[in-house]
This record gives structure tokens, C-alpha cells and sequence, in this order.
């Protein structure tokens, strides 16, 4: 059963139309990559699901709840976590604060967040602005479970990020995927660690689906044509 249906979506920025009939669904437990190269429309979909872009046409569902009709914040207590791009913490408050300010009932607690990320609870009682980048991707990832919902979108979580912090990150999402019934939606760049921890794809190109499947049947040729500099 699904949990998040997108059928025929489509949006705009006042006369610019951004979206053009996009269908995406994504199942109890299932990890779903959204591609596609800069300005193709992902983060347009992630904004139109999280009620921060009003859809102008097409039907969004999340559990049944019909989201073109609720507000953003209604639509995050229904259950959608959402780390955006940018590491958008809240820079003057420490970690901890950080974390208890989105807290709401349910498995996810700081303890449960420190073992997912270790570093935030040797960091527990530093100000947000003085961590590191990688640092602050882990608090933003921690801050979105600690919401306990029931689909975590994640909008370029490692973009920008050294690599070995990109790989703790990778790995804390196969964890979620392996120890959690959370769905994922995850917007990323890089295939080979999408095809580790993805159940399918769909890439979106100038706002329309052009392909759905499984990253492995992703041939060479698509994935310039698509995704590809």
C-alpha cells in the first residue's frame, strides 16, 4: 500500500511552471531516490509535498490525507520529516536545544539519535553554529527523526560534505533502512551510493518523469542523457 501517491502534479513560481504532471509513490518502509540534474524540479516536489509550494494541478496523498488541502505544518504532524538542503539549523541554540525543539512523541528520542550519530552527543551542549558541516547534516538529520515520522525526506543531505563524512551519512541511511519501517525519500547525485540503499528511482527532467525503475536497470546511456554534467 502506498504511503505517498503523487499523480499529475503540477506547480509554478507565479507564471514560471516548474512542474509538468509528476507522479511519484513511495511505499510503508520503502527507499525511493529522486534524481535528475540542478533545476529539474526536485526540490520544487519536495517543497509541493511539505505544503511550502501550492500545487496547481494533480493529486497528492499522504496516508490518505489529502495534502493540497492541509497546511505545511498540518502536513508534518501527519508524519513527513523533512531535512532540507542547506543545513538549516538553528544556529544560536546548542544541539541539544536543536533536537528538543522538533521533539514528538515516539521511538526517536535523543538517546536513540546520539546512537545514530555519536558525534552529536559528544557535541551535546555546543551552539549549532560552532559545529562543523558534517556536523550540522547530522543535527539536521536528527532533528527531522526526532519529529518521528513516519517518511524522512532527505534534499541533498551530502551535498557539499567531505567524503568521509559523506560515507557516516550513507551509512547511517542504510541503517535507517535496515533497523527502522521508515520510508525515505532522498534527493542525491551519486548512483553508486543511491543503487546501495534505494528500492527504485524516478528522475525528473524539466519537470516531467522521464524514468522509474530500479537504479540497476539504469542503462549508461539514460543516465548521461539524464543525469550526466
Amino acid at each position: 500500500m502506498s504511503l505517498l501517491q503523487l499523480q499529475g502534479v503540477e506547480a509554478s513560481y507565479g507564471p514560471a511552471q516548474a512542474l509538468f504532471g509528476v507522479d511519484l509513490e513511495i511505499g510503508e518502509g520503502e527507499v525511493v531516490a529522486l534524481m535528475g540534474r540542478n533545476g529539474m524540479g526536485k526540490s520544487t516536489t519536495i517543497k509541493t509535498i511539505c505544503g511550502m509550494l501550492a500545487a496547481s494541478a494533480g493529486s497528492l496523498q499522504f496516508d490518505g490525507h489529502d495534502l493540497r488541502a492541509l497546511p505545511s505544518h498540518k502536513i508534518a504532524r501527519l508524519g513527513i520529516g523533512l531535512v532540507p538542503e542547506g543545513r538549516r539549523c538553528f544556529a544560536p541554540l546548542t544541539v541539544e536545544e536543536n533536537l528538543t525543539a522538533a521533539a514528538r512523541p515516539g521511538p526517536w528520542d535523543m538517546q536513540r539519535v546520539a546512537e545514530l550519530f555519536p558525534r552529536l552527543e559528544e557535541r551535546r551542549h555546543q551552539t549549532a553554529g560552532s559545529l562543523s558541516g558534517g556536523e550540522q547534516q547530522m543535527l539536521t538529520i536528527g532533528r527531522a527523526l526526532m519529529t518521528n515520522p513516519r517518511l524522512l525526506i532527505l534534499d541533498e543531505a551530502t551535498e557539499g560534505l567531505a567524503p568521509v563524512v559523506r560515507q557516516e551519512i550513507w551509512a547511517a541511511i542504510a541503517r535507517l533502512k535496515a533497523d527502522t519501517g521508515l520510508a525515505i525519500l532522498v534527493v542525491d547525485k551519486s548512483l553508486r551510493e543511491l543503487s546501495a540503499v534505494a528500492d527504485h528511482a524516478v528522475i525528473l527532467n524539466r519537470g516531467c518523469n522521464v524514468w522509474t525503475g530500479k537504479i540497476s536497470a539504469l542503462e549508461a546511456e539514460q543516465a548521461d542523457r539524464y543525469l550526466g554534467v
